[in-house]
């Protein structure tokens, strides 16, 4: 949101006030209850330089807090006014993990005096107050010189990494709000009713604006599927129903990490609006209603430290079920399947040898007009508990669409309204649209006797034999008169729903069929939502473009704490608001393009509008790349699995990466938006057109997964590729154990035996002649495997750590021209 017009005006109906000087410091205990202990410096601000006592008259006052709860971690609070809201703001619970008890240390000028008040007049020698983080790796300085007040973040060589300026902490008041915004937002400086206030065009902000460098780049804010690089946008963090084609997103975080090694969280569930240095081009102009906004800077120095500073705070991405990685196959959206078509489908795939891991029922599973009733269409089911048997037996999940708003046809609805489970107006009606399906009741997951009505529904489901559910929509939720259980503010709720809504049903599934097998195919998400796998993009088209769109949006997102990125396989839908008809299927090239690139995702689905997405009705073809890319990321599992159990779970990283995040040192790769790593071993460039690319390759020595052939990095290349391969690069200095040839997706290498591949200068440049490698389990059990040379020169493998089964056979494949995993070369 914009409040200023250039350099030395406001816009017309905005005020806008800034802290200008510490009028008083003083070091106190952190009282958060985070059970840290240390300290904490609070700081009172006036907005403008106190020369005589009549100064402080009349004015706003700004106060702010200043806590380190975590190693490199600082809290920035700032309010207005403090006291008693009349409705909340709903908060993330934060550090979900737990936090050591670690506290900061704060001084003054190197004087610690706990308790100790200091006023900056007067005192010729203050200058400045320190917040040394928990565990000492950073420090915050507070500048309390008359007129310059500022916040400065250091780390741990006491450079200054990123700093908040003089006039960058703010409250500010409009007078002139759109109605859009006055109907929506909270304006609780001006009026009484925090709810329903379309006569209103008075709106009060807090707004901080963490300072950027020159050359500075700024990433993340969830899964936006426009620019990589975000500098120059206006991001509104508000979830919306808009398709990958728009400048809308179902997944907005509020947090950001920059080229300069630190990432910034705003501790907002409220509307947040960002402009990136589009209101001041030094700055992240950070703005919310009303009087109070909490700012995290998490230190790196690296974007991986940052990322995992970042899901410390707000919650690590579990593994999600092995089974989970495989190919999911859809009925689609709006075809007509019963039990015959689904079993046709699941035949088809069998005979061209193509796994199905999960078997998904899209939203016609239900009755029309009944949406969600969370019971099967009798007449295309009569018997759901037995032909999910079935399925099942096959070794195949099941997943079923649901949504969090109910139908007023559906039998279930009058029970949820009777007993209050649904949101509500001011009036005490029940709030219901005809958006969607008609008179849909919205399920007020603030209520927990609704919360436990709804897993009730879940719990149904999965006693007939649902393993998984696709949980769809969660943005589209009112935020004009509108009354929560919890008296949660509504428009602070908006993005806040779809946590509360994942959580429901995703703590179900851990219930019911144990953590390890809990997972969710969800498109909407807040902060902290990564704690709920998986996600996929949302409505992509079925283009060159819906594509690419799907791959920058899947690598915002992962660096945005969320770890596992999915899309529809082909696109969703043909371009334009009526592209769901049987004319949405992609062109052929398109689907098989995008099987590339959606088998070398962490998850992978076949799921469309109009049309079903089996390969066979593409063209023969498209078999052939499906069923090999099906197999190839079988043989991956072992890799990709150890990726997620010893770094996403751990600290944070995810499994598709965006360049930046292993290579931070190349300034070649901070802008690249349409390749990827998958886990730190592997380069993946899926390819948008016929058979050409252009690609980077970092420096190095890199070896093609598929062909065997060595490539020099630290350059650009143009190649053609048929559609049978694409560049996918094994990283010099690593050795990847995969599934042997002809593997399974939930395979175990201690019974069917892997390979050990890596490039020959890997071997060549390693310590001792010895290459050594390991992948953990997901019992824990960790295999160690232990490359050499023979006295001859060649190569040989030997476990020294675990075991595999005597049956199974352990290989290594030392990778060169002909003889990568194909045995031949599919460039063009």
């Amino acid at each position: 949101m914009r409040f200023v017009e250039g350099v030395w005006n406001k816009l017309e109906g905005s005020t806008v006030v800034s802290a200008r000087q510490a009028a008083r410091v003083e070091i106190i205990p952190d009282d958060t209850g985070r059970g840290t202990g240390g300290d904490c410096l609070r700081i009172l601000c006036s907005i403008r330089e106190i020369k005589n006592r009549g100064d402080v008259l009349n004015k706003p006052t700004i106060t702010i807090w200043i806590r380190s709860p975590a190693p490199g971690t600082f809290e920035v609070e700032a309010k207005h006014f403090v006291g008693k809201q009349a409705h909340h703001e709903p908060r993330l619970d934060l550090f979900p993990a737990g936090l050591d008890r670690v506290g900061a240390s704060g001084s003054v000028n190197g004087v610690k005096a706990n308790g100790a008040s200091i006023r900056a007049k007067g005192l010729k020698h203050d200058k400045y107050a320190f917040l040394v983080s928990a565990g000492g790796l950073a420090q915050a300085r507070v500048d309390m010189r008359p007129g310059v007040f500022s916040i400065d973040f250091l780390d741990d060589k006491e450079r200054v990494v990123s700093s908040i300026g003089p006039d960058s902490i703010s409250w500010a008041l409009k007078t002139n709000v759109p109605g859009s915004h006055a109907a929506r937002e909270f304006a609780s400086t001006t009026t009484l009713d925090p709810y329903h206030r379309p006569e209103s065009r008075r709106q009060g902000y807090m707004i901080m604006s963490p300072s950027l460098a020159q050359g500075e780049k700024v990433y993340g804010l969830g899964e936006q599927f426009g620019p990589f690089v975000k500098n120059g946008q206006s991001v509104e963090i508000s979830n919306e129903d808009g398709g990958t084609s728009s400048a809308m997103a179902y997944k907005n975080i509020p947090f950001y990490m920059t080229s300069r090694g630190y990432g910034v969280y705003i501790d907002q569930t409220q509307h947040v609006s960002l402009e990136i240095m589009t209101e001041h081009r030094s700055k992240v102009q950070a703005s919310v209603p009303g009087e109070t906004m909490r700012m995290y800077f998490l230190m790196g120095p690296s974007p991986k430290d940052v990322l995992t500073r970042y899901t410390s705070l707000t919650g690590r991405p579990p593994l999600p079920p092995t089974w989970s990685w495989g190919l999911w196959l859809s009925t689609s959206f709006l075809t007509d399947y019963d039990e015959e078509t689904s079993q046709h489908f699941l035949d088809g795939m069998k005979k061209h040898d193509i796994q199905v891991s999960v078997f998904h029922f899209d939203c016609y599973w239900m009755r029309p007009f009944e949406w969600c009733s969370f019971r099967f269409n009798p007449e295309f089911f009569p018997d759901p508990k037995a032909f999910l048997g079935r399925i099942n037996s096959q070794g195949i999940k099941v997943s079923v669409w649901i949504n969090p708003y109910i139908a007023q046809e559906a039998e279930i609805f009058a029970e949820a309204d009777q007993k209050g489970y649904l949101l509500h107006r001011r009036d005490g009606s029940t709030y219901q649209s005809d958006d969607w399906q008609g008179g849909i009741g919205f399920v007020d997951f603030t209520n927990p006797e609704a919360c436990k009505w709804y897993q009730a529904q879940i719990e149904y489901c999965i006693d007939v034999g649902v393993t998984a559910f696709k949980t769809d929509f969660g943005e589209r939720i009112p935020c004009e008169d509108v009354v929560y259980h919890s008296g949660s503010e509504p428009r602070a709720m908006h993005n806040h729903y779809s946590f509360l809504y994942n959580k429901t049903v995703y703590e179900v599934l851990e219930r019911r069929l144990g953590t390890s097998q809990a997972c969710l195919f969800a498109r909407s998400a807040a902060a902290g939502g990564q704690r709920f796998p998986v996600h996929w993009a949302g409505d992509s088209d079925t283009t060159w473009t819906g594509m690419s769109e799907a791959v920058r949006g899947g690598l915002s997102l992962t660096l945005s704490g969320f770890a596992y990125a999915a899309s529809d396989i082909g696109g969703f839908k043909a371009p334009g608001k009526g592209g769901q008809g049987p004319d949405s299927a992609s062109p052929p090239i398109i689907y098989k393009r995008w099987v590339q690139f959606g088998l070398l995702s962490s998850h992978s689905r076949l799921h469309g509008s109009g049309t079903a997405r089996v390969p066979w009705l593409v063209d023969d073809e498209a078999v052939v790349v499906t069923r090999k890319f099906v197999h190839l990321k079988a043989r991956l599992m072992p890799y990709l699995l150890n990726t997620a159990i010893e770094q996403t779970v751990k600290s944070g990283h995810p499994i598709m990466r965006a360049m930046l995040l292993e290579f931070p040192e190349d300034p070649s790769v901070w802008y690249l938006d349409s390749q990827y790593m998958l886990g730190e071993a592997l380069l993946v460039a899926p390819i948008f057109g016929e058979t050409e690319i252009e690609y980077y390759l970092p420096h190095g020595k890199w070896v093609h997964l598929l062909d065997g052939r060595e490539m020099t990095g630290g350059r650009y290349l143009k190649e053609d590729y048929s559609v049978m391969s694409l560049p996918l690069f094994l990283r010099e200095g690593h050795a990847i154990i995969l599934a042997n040839e002809g593997a399974r997706i939930e395979d175990d290498v201690r019974k069917n035996g892997c390979t050990v591949c890596l490039s020959q200068a890997t071997l060549d440049d390693a310590p001792n002649g010895k290459v050594v490698t390991s992948v953990t389990l997901t019992d824990g059990t960790k295999i160690t495997a232990e490359v050499s040379k023979t006295s001859a020169g060649a190569a040989e493998v030997k476990v020294t750590e675990g075991s595999i089964d005597s049956g199974a056979a352990i290989r290594v494949n030392v990778l060169e021209a002909k003889k990568g995993l194909d045995g031949h070369a599919d460039v063009l």
